[in-house]
């Protein structure tokens, strides 16, 4: 037997329940990320700089890497995009040692522009929703972040 196919009697409904969720949440991202291209930045530069905007500050080449799961080198050619198009700088740690890169107020400004423009993409689809369904769906969103915090 398949490890997948174990996992899925194992599993039963738990599985079922977690193939449409992670079905339904790609889907949900790339119609969303239509609204992207607005921002003139290419994907992989814009979930670059989500990371140094939205993941808690300035990082190494290294740790941004890791954070968006490629090599140092792929992340190098992506980092440098964003410095030419000044929506990232370079600078230093305190002791000099280390290169620390840090999201412009340019490059802040445009992620931001763009999450605003997902959301009302979003919240344009929810209002046509009726009331009871809305509700639903802000109740699924809480436990969604309970399953969040256990992954």
């Amino acid at each position: 037997m398949t490890d997948v196919k174990s996992k899925r009697l194992a599993g039963g409904e738990s599985f079922e329940t977690a193939d449409r969720l992670h079905s339904a949440a790609i889907h949900l991202l790339r119609r969303l990320r239509v609204r992207d291209r607005e921002s003139g930045v290419g994907p992989a530069q814009l979930s670059a700089l989500s990371v140094l905007v939205l993941g808690g500050g300035p990082r190494s080449l290294g740790e941004l890497a890791e954070a968006e799961q490629v090599r140092p080198p792929t992340m190098s050619r992506i980092v440098a995009g964003l410095v030419r198009a000044g929506l990232v700088r370079r600078g230093k740690t305190e002791d000099g040692r280390r290169i620390r890169l840090e999201a412009t107020a340019k490059g802040t400004r445009i992620l931001q522009e763009g999450r605003q423009r997902r959301v009302e993409s979003l919240a344009q689809a929810l209002s046509s929703l009726p009331e009871a369904d809305r509700l639903r769906v802000a109740e699924l969103t809480e436990l969604l972040d309970q399953v969040l915090r256990k992954l």
